[in-house]
């Protein structure tokens, strides 16, 4: 499966892709492709390798790639768009220049804020800064070039050994989680019946028909937003005519927030690959938030800041779902633990993707450098391990859910532990240098939607599912994590210097929001910590939505007929599934119908379509963006 070759295309396109990816999310903010959990651009590379791979198969059949060949470029290019992505380098960027370029006597950042950032981790150089926003200078020159050498390498080197950890916890975790359990990993379906050479699917009539329909509608609405004499198709949100909220403005109805009508007909698609129940859970809960806000409304509570606490609600269901999944595995974990240290005993371990001595190893060696890196950072011990600890516990819940049920998304914005920490305790109490930390490493905790850690897992089901060794694809991702990270610094600082942070970037400049959302919160912790009531009513949200998902995770055991799933709950109050409830709830009644009606086998048969649409949106989705690109201009983008 990993070939020389086809580890050396990786690394080829993984610049390309970066500089393409942060092209479309931050310098002209249209088309978002790793805010979902199947990232479209990655699936227009391989469409465009497929179509290439037909060339190389007419000349010689030695030329072509195989199909697990295609497969490992397909997992290197997911791995190194989940890092350079909306929820990692893209945020961290920024928040390495905000602070020393914006702080001024008036904000307070000169005494509050930068006496506690680590230098060696941050870009302090005035005039590299000046050129980095007002894009005055070239990157390449040697003082720019060397005021971000350093927290570009020391950042690429943290994010890698996290990455590598996390490839350490899934090889524990894969064969328990795939051959015990046997979980579904429904976004696996669409890459694999891609390269099978076993798959009919481009045979399939329905799989062309779902293309040509995605495929005419992408067409349609990309000249109408080019000809305005056109009509645009209502296919996704297109401003505050298509949100419920614009038309309900009585109290307490009022209150029920943001509630975007949109179709985005990948979104169905999507949904159609996903169990019944999460369908169900997900649009259910939709609604379950906002009439919270609605009763909050009601009964007067609205006044409380942050109540009812969605956020807090939802990160307790996140650890719960790791809790919970980590208990109904500890067998395995329990027989690795009793044979770990007598060397004499097989662990059985010699198919995995590292022999589980050397994962545990891994783990503790990751651990030793996280504690020494954020330590010499300013950061306490007790502190550091609180926030690790409830970092890899959420990488854990959201890599289980995209295994077990496939969520087209999952945000969890401004719930990371750099949140909830100081939202649990006097945050004025904490260290400054904590405070600071917490800051900086908002830069991967902002939300996580791109997350390396369940695409990792999912390359080794499309490892077994094309019957190829684990160990050599544990290499090669862990060499995409960390050349993903150079490249997807190198596109952003780049473009930044042609361009300017502060200058031609598109609305609503994201540099900006990402870089100052992190220092203004300190600003806050440091000045207006939150009160001790606050603190109270945030623990007891968290522990609502811990202990309900325990209790229907524990219901689901027991009752066959529970329709409700606890990541439905967990994800819905996100931003994404804000948007995507429609369309999953479409995908519901539609999956509910042919399922009802026509079994199993009718739900099989109409499956490419579906898949065939999700593919159509892909290809012409992206294909707008290149457009956009090669003529400098807005286009039309299916997503958000």
């Amino acid at each position: 499966m990993v070939t020389p070759r086809a580890v050396l295309t990786a690394l080829a396109l993984i610049p390309v892709n970066a500089y393409w990816v942060t092209k479309m999310e931050v310098f002209r903010y249209l088309g978002h492709p790793t805010t979902i959990s199947l990232f479209y651009n990655v699936v227009f590379i391989l469409v465009v390798l497929l179509a290439l791979n037909a060339g190389l198969r007419k000349i010689s059949t030695k030329l072509a790639y195989t199909p697990a060949e295609l497969m490992t470029i397909y997992i290197m290019l997911a791995i190194s768009s989940a890092v350079a992505g909306h929820d990692m380098i893209e945020v961290l960027t920024p928040i390495l220049a905000h602070s020393a370029f914006y702080a001024r006597p008036e904000n307070g950042w000169t005494t509050e804020i930068l006496p506690y950032v680590p230098k060696w981790l941050s870009v302090t150089d005035p005039n590299a800064l000046k050129q980095f926003y007002e894009g005055a200078g070239s990157f390449y020159s040697p003082a720019n070039f060397n005021a971000w050498l350093g927290p570009v390498l020391w950042w690429s080197a943290l994010l890698t050994v996290l990455g590598f950890m996390m490839l350490c916890i899934n090889t524990l975790l894969r064969r328990q989680w795939t051959e015990s359990e046997r979980l579904s990993y429904p976004l696996v379906a669409l890459p694999l019946e891609m390269v099978s050479e076993k798959s009919q699917i481009f045979k399939t009539k329905l799989f062309w028909s779902g293309i040509a329909i995605a495929a005419g509608l992408e067409l349609w609405n990309g000249f109408a937003f080019l000809y305005p004499s056109m009509p645009l198709l209502p296919l996704k949100r297109f401003g505050p005519m298509q949100d419920l909220s614009t038309y309900i403005t009585a109290p307490p109805w009022n209150a029920i927030g943001g509630t975007p009508i949109a179709l985005y007909p990948f979104g169905i698609a999507l949904g159609m690959l996903l169990p019944v129940d999460l369908l169900f859970s997900v649009w259910f809960f939709a609604w379950f938030w906002r009439m919270e806000r609605v009763f909050t409304a009601r009964f007067g509570y609205g006044d409380i800041p942050g109540f009812p606490y969605v956020e807090a609600q939802s990160f307790g269901a996140y650890i719960g779902l790791a809790v919970f999944a980590l208990y109904v595995s500890r067998s395995h974990f329990v027989r690795i633990a009793n044979n770990l240290l007598r060397p004499s005993h097989d662990l059985g371990d010699a198919k995995e993707p590292l022999p589980y001595r050397w994962a545990v190893a891994g783990i503790l060696a990751g651990t030793g450098f996280v504690f020494w890196f954020s330590q010499r950072a300013g950061m306490s011990y007790m502190m550091i391990g609180a926030f690790f600890l409830i970092y890899f516990t959420l990488a854990i819940a959201i890599t289980r859910m995209r295994a077990e049920l496939g969520p087209p998304a999952h945000d969890l914005h401004m719930a990371g532990p750099d949140s909830i920490i100081p939202s649990v305790t006097t945050s004025n109490q904490i260290s400054r240098g904590d405070l600071a930390m917490f800051s900086m490493y908002y830069g991967f905790n902002r939300a996580y939607r791109s997350h390396p850690m369940p695409i990792q897992l999912e390359a080794f089901k499309i490892a077994e599912r094309c019957e190829a060794r684990y160990r050599p694809l544990f290499w090669a991702m862990l060499l995409a994590l960390a050349f993903g990270a150079l490249a997807a610094f190198w596109a952003m600082l780049h473009q930044n210097y042609q361009v300017g942070a502060a200058e031609k970037v598109g609305p609503p400049n994201v540099n900006l929001i990402f870089g100052s959302e992190p220092w203004n919160r300190m600003t806050g912790w440091v000045r207006s910590p939150s009160p001790p009531q606050q603190q109270f009513n945030t623990r007891v949200a968290i522990g609502v939505g811990f202990f309900f998902t325990l209790a229907m995770n524990m219901l689901r055991l027991r009752l066959g007929w529970f329709p409700f799933h606890p990541v439905g709950f967990a994800v819905s109050g996100s931003w994404s599934l804000g948007l995507l409830w429609l369309p999953l709830m479409l995908a519901w009644l539609l999956k509910l119908v042919i399922l009802r009606y026509g079994g199993l086998r009718a739900y099989r048969q109409y499956l490419p379509l579906f898949l065939g649409v999700i593919l159509g949106e892909c290809v012409i989705g992206s294909v707008w963006t290149l457009v956009g690109i090669y003529l400098d201009m807005p286009t039309y983008a299916f997503w958000p």
